[in-house]
């Protein structure tokens, strides 16, 4: 049994664009991508106090008991895979999500509710290299942004399956993708 953070999580979720592309063009050599992958990605978690939940195939998903740990795994996960030497002079970007809602755990090892299903969806509609996170996580991470992070503000996008628009921010992380299209 995990111990999960309840109350205010912070939901992290990830995804390796073009993985399928990837598979195709390093048949057997993507193994070793995902070992590399994930090495970088559960290091990034664990400096930050992060409970990995789930994985499946390329995909991560993280909590976080305080929003601004969350954050700071983000931005150092993505400076690691930006500068990484990846074989064959591949570039692996991954898309990163983060919300920051109730954290209700079923059965002592998942995680239930509305705020789950929300950071998957801003997760989902992330390029790689993009870290996006909503208006709420923003608020409670704003003192703690690093200084070489910027903040753009995206404007509202629409969420698969939720009626509300929510307003979206990417972090511009220095020395990692700051050029990024938008969502």
């Amino acid at each position: 049994m995990r111990d999960l953070p309840t109350g205010t999580v912070t939901f992290f979720f990830t995804d390796i664009e073009g993985s399928t592309r990837l598979l195709d063009e390093t048949g057997r050599g993507y193994e070793h991508l995902l070992d590399i992958h994930k090495r970088l990605m559960t290091r990034a978690f664990t400096d930050h106090h992060g409970t990995i939940v789930g994985t499946e195939g390329d995909s991560f998903f993280v909590a976080f008991a305080r929003a601004g740990d969350g954050l700071k795994a983000a931005v150092e996960a993505q400076r690691h895979l930006h500068e990484h030497d990846w074989p064959g002079g591949l570039d692996v970007r991954v898309r990163m999500g983060l919300h920051t809602g109730e954290g209700r755990v079923v059965d002592d090892d998942q995680y239930v509710g509305m705020d789950v299903h929300r950071a998957a969806r801003i997760a989902a509609i992330g390029h790689g290299g993009q870290v996006l996170i909503p208006e709420t996580t923003m608020a409670l991470t704003r003192d703690a942004l690093p200084r070489e992070v910027g903040v753009r503000d995206l404007g509202e996008h629409r969420l698969k399956d939720f009626e509300r628009p929510e307003r979206i921010f990417q972090l511009d992380i220095e020395g990692a993708s700051t050029r990024l299209p938008r969502p």
